[in-house]
């Protein structure tokens, strides 16, 4: 596996981290945990947005990367 596949993988498990956190925090009914959910799913989110635009980097630099 190269670098970039194990990046874009990763990148693929936090969309399913930050997906879970919003099914929770939608059947919750407690307000506190609500909040704390949507908070977690802010944070899981900005780490996704780093991680893609790592993946537009290595893609840029190692052209061989694209498209894995």
């Amino acid at each position: 596996m190269t670098i970039a596949s194990d990046v874009k993988q990763c990148a693929a498990s936090l969309r399913g981290v930050e997906a879970g956190l919003s099914s929770l925090a939608l059947r919750t009914q407690d307000d506190e945990s609500k909040r704390i959910l949507h908070e977690t799913m802010m944070k899981v989110n900005e780490v996704m947005k780093d991680i893609q635009k790592r993946v537009g980097e290595l893609e840029r630099e190692e052209p061989q990367y694209k498209g894995f």
